[in-house]
């Protein structure tokens, strides 16, 4: 696997690193780290093993920064930046997001101008710090009109992920549902399979 840095063109500064695999791809997953506040970063071990496991199944992901602090407005649009630098490069795009980075590709996913093939949320909060009702995540998941798969920690305390669960049910989505909490401690390598396993068969197919 290869990795360079990228910047990612808008009006924010985004740094972002493209993962990619030796012998190239055409398909790449843009991934949004968790909360910026809270340690929150592109090398979020989350991140980087989902990399890891689309690199060996041919596919590149784009793990970004996101800019200065904006209580959620900037970060999507962050999000959707970044889509649009995928877009330009690759024929086949997904969106991956963990924790507040879940919340943030819901909201990309379901408001961005480039055509997804999929999107995974990995422990997705239902809320965001903006109290703005183009935020909520629950009303943009339904928006979706993608294949999502949501994979939750039955003993997460930490993400409100309940009501996004609910919406993915009433949407069709597919639910996956670990004995684990929210850093995914003893199940990452099952988490990590189950993404990148439904997002590699979703953008090679």
């Amino acid at each position: 696997m290869t990795d360079a840095t990228v910047l990612v063109p808008g009006a924010r500064r985004v740094v972002g690193t493209l993962d990619a695999p030796v012998e190239g791809s055409d398909a790449c997953v843009v991934a949004c780290p968790p909360h910026p506040r809270h340690g929150g970063h592109r090398g979020d071990v989350r991140l980087r093993a989902v990399s890891d496991a689309l690199a060996e199944r041919g596919v590149a992901c784009l793990r970004f920064d996101y800019g200065d602090w904006d209580r959620g407005r900037g970060e999507r649009e962050d999000a959707r930046n970044a889509l649009r630098w995928a877009r330009e490069r690759y024929e086949t795009l997904g969106l991956f997001g963990y924790s507040f980075g879940g919340g943030i590709a819901a909201l990309a996913a379901a408001s961005v101008d480039v055509p997804l093939r999929g999107v995974a949320l990995l422990a997705p909060v239902a809320a965001l710090d903006a109290d703005d009702g183009d935020l909520d995540v629950p009303d943009a998941v339904t928006a979706i009109d993608v294949p999502l798969s949501l994979v939750v920690g039955t003993r997460d305390a930490t993400a409100d992920w309940r009501p996004v669960v609910a919406a993915a049910e009433s949407a069709g989505a597919s639910v996956t549902t670990l004995d684990a909490d929210h850093a995914f401690a003893g199940a990452t390598s099952e988490a990590v399979e189950t993404i990148a396993r439904f997002l590699a068969n979703r953008l090679r197919a």
